[in-house]
């Protein structure tokens, strides 16, 4: 199996595909809601686009609609998906399920989206501990496939919170950076020590098997895509 020099490892960053409910409704960790049909069909497009890296292993997010999305990438790639319930989404408590123009007019909201590092969710997470969850998955990962590329399908706001973690971004401003359903960020981690860097931020279209001649000791420049803002599932 082909791999990257120097104990490189490439973590691909992958959002689960659209769902009926997305952008309109908070869905959390509620059970039962899948794939729409353009869900689906990113799925695919998701495998199709990362054909030809030397892709050895497939994390996922116990959520049916992550799962979803990782099954064509695991099966594109011969792996069998692993379940990894720090991946999941945040736990949003009580307000799982809510209709997101009805939390835009709550005052909590204007924390939500300019101090969320001073919000936990009514029941729920705290947007420290998602970021802590995912950052230390990641490390996990990373420390476990060293020299190899890994495919990590989550949610919206905890990837969020993951590219602002390895990208040096306060979590204050994490509400900035976006990733669109079925999209791919790519982070880069070198152990030991334990080092790592945004390569790709919210990458929509096109093939990323140029990824293949990613090094550790290349100049790859900054990540791009910190543009959007809100929550969405």
């Amino acid at each position: 199996m082909e791999t990257n020099p120097a104990a490189s490892t490439l973590i691909l960053l992958i959002r689960h595909g659209a769902t009926p409910t997305t952008g309109q409704v908070l869905p959390g960790r509620a059970p039962g809601l899948h794939l729409s049909d353009v869900g689906q069909k990113q799925a695919d497009e998701v495998a199709q686009r990362l054909h030809g890296l030397p892709l050895t292993a497939v994390y996922t997010s116990p959520m049916e609609r992550a799962q979803e999305t990782a099954a064509p990438t695991a099966a594109h790639f011969g792996v069998g998906p692993q379940v990894t319930d720090d991946l999941i989404e945040c736990e949003f408590g009580d307000w799982t399920g809510s209709k997101l123009t009805d939390l835009y007019k709550l005052p909590e909201w204007k924390t939500v989206q300019q101090t969320p590092s001073q919000f936990r969710f009514p029941g729920g997470e705290s947007f420290p501990e998602m970021q802590q969850r995912m950052a230390d998955a990641l490390d996990r990962i990373a420390a476990r496939h060293p020299g190899e590329v890994v495919a990590l399908f989550s949610h919206a706001d905890p990837l969020k919170a993951a590219v602002a973690h390895i990208g040096g971004t306060p979590l204050d401003s994490f509400q900035r950076i976006s990733i669109d359903t079925a999209s791919i960020s790519v982070a880069e981690f070198n152990t030991p020590p334990l080092q790592h860097r945004m390569v790709v931020t919210n990458s929509r279209t096109g093939s990323l098997s140029y990824l293949r001649s990613v090094g550790a000791d290349q100049a790859l420049g900054p990540s791009r895509g910190l543009d959007g803002t809100g929550l969405h599932g």
